[in-house]
């Protein structure tokens, strides 16, 4: 029997559910069909795949190694499916964006914008990740573009700098003493109410480290995981809060409060896998994002920085 593009995705279903029956669902075959075409593929590779001996079904030894090539297999073959579609004068073309929730509130909105302006038979498929995941999915060719913080990456990822992003203290505006005045003190952070952006950010950990170092506990009294709410609340209470300055900047509503010392910056990197195929699609984008980030006169950050 020949092998066939199926029995591999067949073998890596039953795998992923540890599970016949949920693994036939998934495939919308039925069971008797799966396990026919699991055994066809243990026939034709000369080795049992499976252990179907305990109450889940579990791959052997041999199985581990073969389920790895056969999902590298897999991956090249989309690649390659995708170069051939690739078309150079970027009339039609296909971009998978991954990025980090706070990007959503000021660089994600302007980059779509201007990509389909510039390619409009680019057609954009976006998500909002963690970048743990983010940088997952780039390993596993889910994804073509990551738009995080530079970082510990995982073996293979790319990282590109991009612009360095500073962020600071924030209030509504027209509350008394914040115009003009004189950088506040990390430390009277102390005494302040503040709303801030929950643990699903980035930035949160980022604030968190920073009032680590200086020693400053302040009274937390609204944690938001959405950025607009947070802009919202800060608008219509007394309350600060911390974001990055580019946000601040497009919020007429919102008054930068300075701190000193300040926040750190962090580099924004575009991440991508080393090995990856780069479509035409993925260089436009490259080069529109690095034309936005001098446009809008983001610090630059240069250089690969992994």
């Amino acid at each position: 029997m020949a092998l066939e593009l199926r029995h591999l995705r067949y073998l890596l279903a039953v795998a992923e559910h540890a599970n016949f029956t949920r693994a036939a669902e998934d495939l919308h075959i039925s069971q008797p069909t799966l396990s026919q075409q699991i055994k066809q593929l243990e026939r034709t590779v000369g080795a049992q795949l499976l252990d179907r001996t305990g109450r889940t079904v579990r791959l052997t030894d041999v199985g581990e190694t073969y389920v790895h090539y056969a999902r590298r297999a897999l991956r090249d073959l989309a690649a390659a499916e995708r170069a051939v579609v690739d078309v150079a004068d970027l009339s039609r073309g296909h971009l998978r964006l991954a990025f980090t929730p706070t990007f959503t509130a000021y660089l994600i909105g302007p980059l779509a914008a201007e990509l389909h302006a510039r390619h409009p038979g680019i057609t954009l498929d976006l998500k909002e990740l963690p970048q743990d995941r983010m940088e997952a999915g780039l390993l596993a060719d889910e994804l073509d573009l990551g738009i995080a913080f530079h970082g510990s990456h995982l073996p293979g990822i790319t990282a590109t700098a991009l612009f360095t992003e500073t962020l600071g203290l924030v209030t509504g505006t027209r509350r008394s003493g914040t115009d003009g005045q004189d950088p506040l003190p990390v430390r009277d952070l102390s005494d302040r109410r503040l709303a801030l952006l929950s643990g699903d950010f980035a930035t949160r950990g980022h604030i968190d480290a920073y009032f680590a170092t200086h020693h400053v506990t302040p009274r937390i009294v609204v944690e938001a995981n959405s950025i607009q709410a947070l802009t919202e609340i800060v608008q219509r209470t007394t309350l600060a809060t911390v974001l990055p300055d580019a946000i601040t900047h497009d919020h007429a509503h919102l008054t930068p409060v300075p701190l000193e010392p300040a926040l750190p910056a962090r580099t924004v990197t575009l991440l991508r896998r080393e090995s990856a195929y780069r479509s035409a699609a993925a260089r436009a984008f490259t080069q529109l994002t690095q034309d936005h980030v001098h446009a809008r006169g983001y610090t630059p950050a240069e250089g690969t920085v992994s």
